[in-house]
């Protein structure tokens, strides 16, 4: 079983100096080197506060350049926003500087505010982002490129560094829909499971992804895939839900609120019929004592084919106690 975090950089209420949000985020980096985690992995959103990091790959610079053994992931780089042939280069540089420990985790994203300040159509995303992920792979493992497509047109262009992984850094494509896992799965992409999809709609993606990569004619043994999962703890039950109400809610405020009522990329949540918070408790955030979500998250293993935990921590005290007491117990 593999643990990674996947940081968010949140300005709650805009309550205290934005530089603390980065030097706690920094300091946790420094736990988890020193631990037993596998990676780090940083969340790209841009124009809110619920995640305050437009640039991982300048992050993820500063996060290799504290450690020596974590991997640097990207959660993800939201490719339908850039220039593909600067987003190669940026996590080639990437790779090279933290010495070939980058995981590079790849989305469309899916906030409107965003599409439209960078003028992208929202319609056009899924063409865009998948466009830019291909550019990005051949300019890695071709010498020079030659690209022809609906939206970028490239001739004889020497993308440099290359990355120091070779032929790239392990790749991964985040996959919410049955669509966006339909195309991963017929490239042989391993895939990237989202925090807010409940622990059921989280176990029939991951077995629809396995037939799909089946019928594809890609193996699914041996793949790392990791499933991003809320986390609340706390040395009480009651403690740990309180933790984790509060959490829902600043999803639910942030992420779902009125600000992504215009949202078109993606369908809109359903909640399985419930008042939002409240299906976060029951259905989606890991929430307990450090022993119950261990055991939790053993049967999540026998269940729905857990090897690879990112968990997005809710609280200051949900990663002290996930660092200390859940992480040597995994």
């Amino acid at each position: 079983m593999k643990i990674g975090v996947l940081q968010f950089f949140s300005w709650p209420g805009r309550h205290g100096p934005l530089e603390e949000v980065y030097a706690r985020a920094l300091e946790r980096i420094d736990i988890m080197e020193s631990g037993g985690f596998d990676a780090v992995w940083l969340a790209e959103h841009h124009f809110t506060t619920f995640s305050v990091c437009p640039s991982v790959h300048m992050l993820g610079v500063m996060a290799a350049a504290r450690t020596r053994r974590l991997r640097i992931g990207t959660a993800v780089s939201l490719a339908a926003l850039y220039h593909p042939l600067r987003l190669a280069e940026e996590v080639a540089l990437l790779d090279m500087l933290s010495g070939g420990r980058v995981n590079w985790g790849a989305g469309r994203g899916f906030a409107h505010s965003e599409f439209q300040a960078f003028g992208v159509p929202p319609e056009q995303s899924a063409e865009r982002f998948r466009e830019a992920v291909e550019i990005v792979l051949q300019s890695w493992t071709q010498e020079r490129l030659n690209f022809k497509g609906a939206h970028f047109d490239f001739d004889d262009v020497e993308v440099l560094p290359k990355p120091l992984q070779q032929p790239h850094p392990p790749v991964w494509m985040a996959a919410t829909s049955e669509t966006a896992i339909d195309w991963a799965a017929s490239r042989g992409f391993s895939i990237l499971m989202d925090p807010h999809a409940s622990m059921a709609d989280i176990g029939r993606k991951r077995r629809y992804y396995a037939t799909k990569l089946e019928e594809a004619g890609f193996a699914d043994d041996g793949r790392d895939i990791p499933m991003a999962r809320l986390l609340a703890l706390g040395p009480t039950l009651g403690e740990a839900e309180e933790i984790a109400r509060r959490g829902a809610q600043w999803i639910v405020d942030s992420y779902s609120g009125p600000q992504h009522a215009h949202r078109k990329a993606m369908p809109p949540r359903t909640y399985d019929g419930k008042e939002p918070v409240q299906h976060y408790l029951d259905s989606v955030i890991l929430h307990g004592t450090p022993q119950s979500v261990v055991e939790h998250i053993h049967r999540l293993r026998e269940e729905i084919g857990l090897n690879y935990l990112m968990c997005a921590p809710l609280s200051r005290a949900t990663f002290r106690l996930l660092a200390d007491e859940v992480v040597p117990r995994l």
